[in-house]
Order: structure tokens, then C-alpha cells, then sequence
């Protein structure tokens, strides 16, 4: 015979104080928990999106990053030729060589000091069509053999001189800011873009250092790549993009994930305890009627369950509470640093039903965890005993 649930829900009723702070303990665990993997989330999920799987990213053999490549001018040409990809509706192959670099530029309102690393990439005309995802929303993209460059929008705010009309001075020459694109919340808007060849110019590269092209066909990617690997003039690895982008944030993400669960489970222990302490005192003013249920013939594995559900249901209240303090951080823009560009990416927490699913479980996992050892002293009382 099962304990009916609404007497838990009464025993809950009867006890607000003790049962809001244990909540209340239970709930900051929670919200901690999301906040930190809604952080590991939106780094990941910029970097996903930085790429299309219809796009193909050439390195130099053997390369990791885009800041390690370097692939000849020579080779554009031949690359060029590939019958993979995909033509524009001008005739010229979708197809754009790039120049990667990283700078540094100064925060509004600090000193010349507080600087932080920028990736500057020089791309062809043809960028804005290869990478799909790049809407330009203020201004107009930049004209061929001018000091001019677009900016993305999450510099806008976080660095000084990148507003639209501003005049933005690195490598020892003005660049005047003449539009700000977005990109999906990607990486590409953490960074600088202008002509490849001016951008040449003035760092004094000789080669490009990627190449990105839109593929015919999505699905030609292998035929594509073992062309490019069989042809001994090139020196070249074919990444889909969108697999590269994601692969860069592996480690990062892995990281903060670790932080996040480690961070958390310390936390969790003080809540687990304060569970614990909730459920004692509950089973201590409460043995008369513990002896009565199991004097009405209820099994004690009954009353270990029932003094189980009720610990699960202060704890769900404490996940709920945990998951509506979170809940606010969604969508607010942070930054941390890329470890495969040692440069500055911005990205927005991202708080998904997955992860308040995984905060309510979470917090049960501690109610059961901290409601058991109470509930089995309940279960094992001396009915003799309990009734004095």
C-alpha cells in the first residue's frame, strides 16, 4: 500500500521557512549549473555557426589554424579552375582567397593600455557571396583599393573607433569604417573585414592564408577534396567549413563543460547537506506519524519512498526557481578568448529547453540525494518507540 502523495504536499505546506531555503539552495546550484553550460553553449554554437557545410576551407597542408596556413598566390588561380565550384551569377567562380591576421585594438573609455586581439581577414568581393550568412545592416561594403572596412556587430560597443563613419588606425594606416554586418551570432562577427589586397599590403604577406569556396553541390565535397589532393601543384587540406569552425571549439567548450560540472557539484554538496538537515528535522517532528502510518499496515520501503518523493518535490521547486534566475542571462553577449586564433570572439549565453531540462534533473538528483538517508531512518523507526 503506497502513501498517498498529497500528504507530502501538506508536510511541505506546513514547513515555508525551512522548505523555501532549502529551495532557495537548491535553486542557486541550479542556476549556476545553467549559467555555465549556457556560457560553454553560446561559444560553441558561434563557432558552428561561423561555417556552412555547402563551403569548403583550404589550409596548407598540414595546418591546424587559419593563423598557421599560408597558401601561394600561384595557387588561386589553379584552385580557381576546380570544376566543383559553384559559379556566380556574373560568370566568376565563388571563390574567395583570405588574409588572416590578428590586432589589437583599444576599449572605449580605458587607457591606451586595455587592448584586446582582433581578427582582421582580408577577403575577396566575392566573401559576401560565399559566406551566406553575412547580411552588411548599416552602411555599405567596402570598394576595391580603398582604406575602407566593415566591421561586425558585436565589436560595436566593446571597441573604440568602429562605428560607421569612424576613422579606425592599425598597421600604421587610417581605415575608415563604412559598414557593420551580421553573421547569425557566428564568429565572423567578432571581426574586421576589408579588401584582401589592401589588407596584403599593409601586414606585408605574400600568401593568402586560407581560400574558401561555395561547393556546386553539397554533396561533392569528397570528389572535390580528393581532387585537391591529387593535384601535386597544390599543398592544400579541404575542410568543410562548417566542421573546421565546430572543431575549433572543442577543447574551449570541453573546458568550460569541466568548469561548469566542477563548479557546480561543490555547490551541490552545501545543497545536497541542507537537503539533508530539511528531511531530518522533518522525520524528527514527525515520528508520531510515521508510527501511525506504519501501525495503518504502510510498508516502511512505502514511507522510505514517500519521504524520498517528498525531498524530490522541494527540489524541483528549488530547479524551477533555478532555471527562472537563469533564464535572464539568455541572449546577453560576453567574450572570451579563441584559443586557436588567440584572438577576442564575442557570443551570447544560450539558455535552450535542454538545458533547464538538464537543471530540473539535476536538482531532483540532489533532492533523492539528500532526502535518503533521512527517509530510511524514517522507514526503520521502532514503531514502539516512535509512538512514545
Amino acid at each position: 500500500m503506497k502513501i498517498p502523495l498529497i500528504y507530502n504536499i501538506r508536510s511541505v505546506i506546513q514547513r515555508p521557512v525551512s522548505t523555501t531555503l532549502t529551495a532557495l539552495g537548491i535553486g542557486l546550484v541550479v542556476a549556476v549549473f545553467v549559467a555555465m553550460l549556457a556560457l560553454a553553449n553560446g561559444f560553441v554554437a558561434a563557432l558552428v555557426k561561423t561555417g556552412s557545410p555547402d563551403n569548403v576551407l583550404l589550409l596548407r597542408r598540414g595546418a591546424d589554424s587559419e593563423l598557421s596556413s599560408g597558401i601561394p598566390r600561384d595557387a588561386i588561380s589553379i584552385i580557381s579552375a576546380l570544376p566543383h565550384i559553384a559559379i556566380g551569377a556574373d560568370g566568376r567562380p565563388l571563390l574567395s582567397p583570405e588574409t588572416y591576421m590578428v590586432i589589437n585594438l583599444r576599449r572605449p573609455g580605458f587607457d591606451e593600455f586595455a587592448v584586446a586581439n582582433v581578427v582582421a581577414r582580408g577577403v575577396s568581393d566575392k566573401a559576401f557571396e560565399v559566406r551566406r550568412n553575412i547580411k552588411v545592416v548599416e552602411g555599405r561594403r567596402f570598394a576595391s583599393g580603398q582604406s575602407e572596412i566593415c566591421v561586425g556587430s558585436k565589436l560595436k560597443g566593446r571597441f573604440a573607433n568602429v562605428n560607421v563613419g569612424n576613422v579606425l588606425r592599425f598597421s600604421n594606416r587610417d581605415w575608415k569604417v563604412v559598414c557593420r554586418f551580421t553573421a547569425d551570432g557566428s564568429s565572423f562577427e567578432s571581426e574586421i573585414w576589408g579588401e584582401n589586397e589592401q589588407f596584403q599590403n599593409v601586414f606585408r604577406q605574400t600568401a593568402f592564408q586560407d581560400v574558401a569556396f561555395r561547393l556546386k553541390d553539397a554533396g561533392g565535397f569528397e570528389e572535390a577534396k580528393r581532387a585537391l589532393l591529387a593535384d601535386q601543384r597544390l599543398q592544400v587540406d579541404a575542410h568543410r567549413e562548417s566542421e573546421f569552425y565546430a572543431s575549433q571549439s572543442q577543447l574551449l567548450g570541453n573546458i568550460l563543460r569541466f568548469l561548469a560540472i566542477m563548479i557546480t557539484s561543490i555547490m551541490a554538496v552545501g545543497a545536497v547537506f541542507g537537503a539533508v538537515n530539511t528531511m531530518f528535522a522533518a522525520v524528527s517532528s514527525r515520528t508520531s506519524e510515521i508510527a501511525v502510518l506504519l501501525t495503518l499496515g504502510f510498508h516502511p520501503r512505502s514511507v522510505l519512498a514517500s519521504f524520498l518523493v517528498e525531498s524530490a518535490v522541494i527540489a524541483f521547486i528549488g530547479g524551477v526557481i533555478g532555471c527562472i534566475l537563469a533564464l535572464p542571462i539568455n541572449g546577453v553577449v560576453t567574450s572570451t578568448t579563441n584559443w586557436a586564433s588567440f584572438s577576442e570572439i564575442a557570443f551570447a549565453f544560450r539558455v535552450t529547453p535542454g538545458l533547464l531540462l538538464a537543471g530540473i534533473v539535476f536538482s531532483v538528483v540532489m533532492g533523492i540525494v539528500g532526502g535518503f538517508f533521512p527517509a530510511r531512518r524514517a522507514s526503520r523507526l521502532p514503531v514502539v518507540q516512535a509512538l512514545r
